[in-house]
């Protein structure tokens, strides 16, 4: 029997989201400070992830219009790497338009995470514009309206 398109997407990012839920599930087992990255790292490439944040879809026109209309608005969506949150906020954009967001890594390097915590980031993921900032997972709805953003 043959799958849908949609089915087949919606499967793909739940075997991805349930490779981040390893992960972080993981994670107490895992040493603090530098040799955290190293390790959580080691743990998805062993559970079979091709990367926490890539995303399981090609990008749709819109999804790609709107991720180019909030960098040029100014927003920033401030991640981890190892974040399943952030993930799924880069998923709800597809591949290419995942790659391309307005994306700060906040626990990458030391300059990621001094970058964040001079922004006062406190919660993975934060999208802000100006001087005004949400956190949590947005959907591409909630990101169309704060922006003024319509589907042309």
């Amino acid at each position: 029997m043959r799958r849908s398109p949609v089915r087949r997407i919606q499967d793909r990012q739940g075997r991805a989201l349930a490779i981040a839920a390893l992960a972080l599930s993981l994670s107490p087992l895992v040493p603090s400070g530098p040799l955290r990255a190293q390790a959580l790292s080691a743990q998805a490439t062993a559970a079979g992830a091709q990367g926490l944040g890539e995303a399981s879809a090609p990008s749709s026109a819109e999804q790609m219009a709107l991720g180019a209309h909030l960098r040029q608005k100014g927003f920033l969506f401030y991640g981890a790497w190892w974040c399943p949150a952030c993930f799924h906020q880069k998923n709800l954009f597809g591949e290419q338009a995942g790659r391309k967001l307005p994306y700060v890594e906040c626990d990458r390097s030391e300059a990621g995470r001094e970058r964040c915590q001079a922004a006062g980031i406190r919660a993975y993921p934060t999208w802000v514009r100006g001087q005004e900032r949400r956190e949590g997972v947005l959907s591409l709805e909630e990101l169309a309206r704060w922006s003024g953003w319509t589907i042309r």
